[in-house]
């Protein structure tokens, strides 16, 4: 019986520990690009579940799925030549430092975001561009008045199934653990 609560209290404290050890990085690219942290996490929790080495199916990588093309668009515009040497040279290495990947990915999610600012459906946008590319929105926004779309009425409209879910998915844990507090 002992065992039993040994195992069950240390799969507990490894399985918090895992979900909130980037929690600090979270908080300070989040509020860098005025994004809130527990949509990030939420994100990050849905892309990956934390796992920083991990490489998407189309070559994304980290934690957010970082394209190496946003990787190399980021580079550029901070203007730094050592990122810029590094995303062209090594850029899974980039992508696979925590700091990074969630530094880029917030500031690509802050660049989608721009788009729908101020819509009623702007995180379900956000995250659908997130996910399928700003293209594949203004596709399913192209004969409404996208700017007045009600997030279920836009979330209604996502054209392919696995968008649709991955942004349910992340509306829905975001929403949770924020009424957490």
């Amino acid at each position: 019986m002992i065992l039993v609560v040994i195992a069950a209290s240390g799969a507990y404290f490894f399985h918090d520990y895992w979900e909130h050890r980037f929690d600090e990085l979270i908080a300070q690219q989040a509020r860098i690009y005025r994004i809130d942290e527990k949509l990030v996490w939420s994100l990050i929790y849905e892309e990956t579940y934390f796992r920083s080495g991990a490489i998407g199916d189309v070559g994304e990588v980290g934690l957010m799925q970082v394209t190496p093309l946003v990787a190399r668009e980021w580079a550029k515009v901070t203007g730094l030549s050592e990122f810029e040497r590094q995303s062209n040279e090594d850029v899974v290495g980039l992508l696979s430092d925590p700091k990074r990947n969630i530094q880029i990915g917030c500031w690509y999610y802050e660049r989608l975001r721009e788009r729908y600012r101020g819509r009623p459906a702007e995180t379900a946008m956000t995250l659908a561009a997130y996910n399928a590319g700003p293209s594949r929105v203004e596709e399913w926004t192209k004969d409404t008045d996208a700017a007045e779309l009600t997030e279920a009425e836009f979330i209604e409209r996502i054209g392919i199934a696995s968008t649709r879910a991955y942004v349910s998915s992340i509306l829905t844990r975001y929403r949770e653990t924020a009424a957490v507090k």
